[in-house]
């Protein structure tokens, strides 16, 4: 074979390998993409259990900085957890601790009947979020688009005020966000 032919032979493999890929559908989207960077050990369930990153799929999240010890955290617990079951197809909430100890946490998450997920007790992602987001006195509530970009700082605050309307002005707010 001269070198042209062998020219054209690969210039015809690569054009034909080019074309395959251009046809090749893209990969998925990794669902756990905006959170696993901040949640890099995953969550735990009320039991302790592991729980995916990709459960926040799709949903508005609510980061929600709360501690047992902590009387206004223990009174609006409460009021979170019926928003979060009202809303639970579009929204999910990850309880990020401030409690004494590990088992002040699962006592408090089942006391308030949390059904969310929470981020593993005094890892290095609790102080990470912690930072991140500036968080000075609890209970706080960040609440996230989808794509994990911030919506509000205020969500403890809309969520006692006007918990029927809130929900529908985040999704407005992350669909412009998430562009």
């Amino acid at each position: 074979m001269n070198r042209w032919s062998l020219l054209v032979s690969l210039l015809v493999l690569v054009s034909s390998s080019l074309t395959a890929l251009a046809q090749a559908p893209a990969p998925a989207p990794d669902p756990a993409a905006p959170w696993q960077p901040l949640i890099t050990d995953g969550l735990r369930d009320a039991a302790g259990g592991r729980v995916e990153l990709a459960a926040l799929e799709g949903k508005i999240v609510g980061l929600y900085f709360s501690a047992h010890w902590c009387p206004p955290c223990r009174a609006f617990s409460p009021k979170l957890v019926e928003f979060r079951n009202a809303h639970q197809k579009d929204f999910e909430v990850v309880f990020v601790s401030s409690d004494r100890s590990e088992e002040d946490q699962f006592t408090y998450m089942k006391e308030v009947n949390m059904p969310w997920p929470v981020v593993p007790y005094k890892s290095q992602p609790v102080q990470d979020l912690k930072g991140k987001y500036g968080i000075r006195s609890i209970p706080t509530l960040i609440i996230c688009s989808p794509k994990g970009k911030v919506i509000t700082s205020e969500g403890r605050q809309e969520v006692s005020d006007a918990p029927d309307a809130c929900i529908a002005r985040w999704q407005e707010k992350a669909a412009e966000l998430d562009r």
